[in-house]
């Protein structure tokens, strides 16, 4: 990721999770607290750059809703930009809250952007350190608006700049106070951006000195990403949009190249969601446009 655009990466997802916290029902993940980390003046920016570029997600779209932009809005947001990051959040959530109750100390969040878990969840201030890992820029953007939104950084909360690109080190952690705890993990829309070795790399690193029992959860596109067009040509769209951004796809995985590379990790697959599985768990019996993405899957690892 460039350092110049990391903040725009980290703003447009928060938007989506602003849109739906807003506007959907009912709610698949709710960031209530999105909507502050974002200036009015952003939040009608993006609207706008969403709404004119509708020629380049769907003509027909356009065309139909053509003199009712907040249709076109919902429709690009629903449809290309929210389903994948409101159902990981989701996922990940729910299953990093259970494993609080099973004694996970540290929380490690792998391109965490402009999340909120911390300040959604005051309750496990004594009880969870948090460590967000993100470029530099994205945390000094981060930081900018939570102060402009006067919220105080809690103690648990802890800030490791990084390039996710260059070789990890638990140091850049231990120097912040991470400790020889049982971890909890998140990797969330980031695998498809690194090298197969990267990926590799960096999960090696991040279990190789932590107790048996942490896990992650991670998501990860299949082998047909680069062939399946999706749901209004969505996931080529998805594809097309990361290589004009100067942030190509670098990586999919089958099912058993995923598992074989966790297992070489020392981790086994304790929960694998398919996209059919997603979208039974998240987005049945909607009448919006929102549906699970086509080739994305979710896993939840643990250590043996």
């Amino acid at each position: 990721m460039k350092q110049n655009e990391s903040s725009l990466t980290s703003l447009v997802s928060a938007f989506g999770r602003a849109y739906h916290s807003k506007y959907d029902t009912p709610k698949i993940f709710d960031d209530y607290i999105a909507h502050n980390l974002i200036s009015q003046e952003e939040f009608s920016s993006i609207s706008k750059n969403m709404i004119n570029g509708i020629n380049f997600f769907n003509r027909d779209i356009g065309q139909r809703f053509k003199d009712d932009s907040e249709e076109i809005l919902k429709w690009i947001t629903q449809v290309q930009l929210s389903p994948t990051p409101l159902a990981r959040s989701a996922y990940c959530e729910n299953v990093l809250l259970n494993e609080v109750k099973l004694g996970v100390k540290q929380y490690v969040i792998l391109g965490a952007g402009l999340d909120t878990f911390c300040f959604r969840h005051p309750e496990l201030k004594k009880r969870l350190n948090i460590f967000e890992i993100d470029y530099p820029a994205t945390q000094a953007f981060k930081k900018k608006k939570l102060n402009d939104a006067n919220f105080n950084i809690p103690n648990n909360l802890h800030f490791v700049s990084k390039d996710f690109t260059t070789k990890f080190s638990l140091q850049d952690l231990v120097d912040e106070g991470f400790d020889n705890k049982k971890t909890f993990f998140s990797l969330l829309g980031v695998s498809y951006y690194l090298t197969k070795e990267e990926i590799t790399g960096l999960i090696n690193h991040l279990f190789a000195n932590v107790p048996s029992g942490s896990s992650i959860v991670l998501d990860y596109a299949d082998e047909k990403l680069f062939e399946e067009k999706g749901l209004s040509n969505r996931v080529e769209n998805m594809v097309k949009m990361a290589s004009a951004s100067g942030e190509p796809m670098k990586s999919n995985f089958t099912y058993n190249e995923i598992e074989n590379m966790l297992e070489r990790s020392g981790l086994l697959i304790y929960e694998h969601l398919s996209p059919t599985k997603i979208n039974e768990l998240f987005f049945s019996n909607r009448t919006d446009y929102l549906s699970a993405f086509e080739t994305i899957h979710f896993i939840h690892a643990v250590k043996k």
